[in-house]
């Protein structure tokens, strides 16, 4: 077995009480103390910092650097300029899968981190070339409505970077680049810093009254968000049109990797459509279990937890794709029917 990697914040979260598991090859934390709830609380009604640091990082420059992601991804970087941020997907060429849903962040006129899923590095950067810089820095997620205000107490520069922008700063003579990016559906930025700084960054930010919070929240606030996780509502066998993700994809741009095989599926028509549902109580429903209308299965659960601002289990699920909103179904749970009906997402609205 590989051993574990850590992050430069390791021992930090060591001291903090953190309770350490394996996540896409690293160990990370999964929550501290006050435990995941509160955690997640803290980053809907103020404000949390994330040790990211498990995110890749693949640099990407040079006078061919844009091609090559256009070519290879299937967002439209065209439409966005140096100093800003984008979604997008790396498919499958044969039968257009998303490898990796993956952010970019454009620092400057040829030079671009692509920032991929832990697992998922090797086989982006094996798309696109580059040099992985993940082992260099460490990244800082700092979400919630109260974050740039907190932020600005003691790194003012970053708080000002506004949403899926980016700029190259400096704190305490140290050069980080910072986005206005996250995935809790709140407001917030990321902050790559050097390892050498990324303690004392850490320390200063969590000195403002920004609460430390783990993996466990972060999944729990993407989930009220929407928002997917490879592996889950994204990967093999798992279109971005079935994930309810098309404006993703530029059918503009003449070529991408994979857009043969996504076009005759938008031609044809999707089989499946990403949903959400709402189950009654505080008991959660689960990834991979069916989900029936009546006594007929017809979908598949792909993440599941309860909602800590909602007091009720939510999930995400592949139905039919003309299931209506209000649709009554039940969540099969280890053979125990768990009540629920379609919603729209995101679950919980964004600020």
């Amino acid at each position: 077995m590989s051993t574990a990697q850590h992050s430069p914040l390791d021992a930090v979260h060591r001291q903090l009480g953190a309770k350490m598991v394996p996540f896409g090859g690293w160990e990370m934390p999964l929550s501290y103390p006050i435990g995941t709830i509160e955690e997640h609380l803290s980053c809907r009604n103020d404000s949390v910092v994330f040790d990211v640091s498990h995110l890749g990082t693949v640099r990407v420059e040079g006078a061919g650097a844009f091609q090559r992601l256009q070519l290879a991804f299937t967002n439209d970087l065209s439409k966005v300029a140096a100093g800003r941020a984008q979604y997008t997907h790396l498919l499958d060429q044969t039968d257009a899968s998303v490898l990796d849903d993956i952010i970019v962040w454009w620092v400057d006129d040829e030079v671009f981190d692509v920032m991929p899923n832990a697992s998922n590095t090797d086989g982006v950067r094996g798309a696109i070339g580059g040099v992985e810089t993940t082992h260099d820095r460490a990244i800082l997620a700092v979400q919630g409505p109260r974050a740039k205000e907190r932020l600005a107490t003691v790194f003012p520069d970053a708080a000002a970077v506004g949403r899926f922008r980016v700029s190259t700063l400096n704190w305490e003579g140290t050069t980080c680049v910072v986005a206005g990016t996250g995935y809790t559906g709140e407001a917030g930025v990321e902050i790559a810093v050097p390892n050498a700084a990324a303690t004392d960054l850490w320390a200063t930010i969590t000195s403002a009254g920004v609460t430390p919070a783990g993996l466990g929240a972060r999944d729990t606030l993407r989930l009220e968000a929407g928002l997917p996780l490879h592996g889950h509502e994204l990967g093999a066998g798992i279109t971005s049109l079935q994930a309810g993700l098309g404006w993703v994809v530029a059918w503009s741009k003449p070529e991408f990797r994979g857009r043969t095989a996504l076009d005759a599926e938008r031609t044809a028509g999707i089989r499946r459509q990403l949903m959400g549902i709402a189950t009654d109580g505080r008991r959660p429903p689960r990834a991979d279990c069916p989900v029936l209308v009546g006594d007929q299965a017809v979908g598949m659960t792909t993440s599941g937890n309860f909602s800590p601002v909602l007091g009720h289990g939510i999930a995400l699920a592949f139905m039919p794709p003309h299931t209506e909103i209000g649709t009554e179904v039940a969540i099969d749970v280890r053979g125990s029917a768990l009540a629920g009906r379609v919603v729209a997402t995101p679950f919980v609205a964004k600020h």
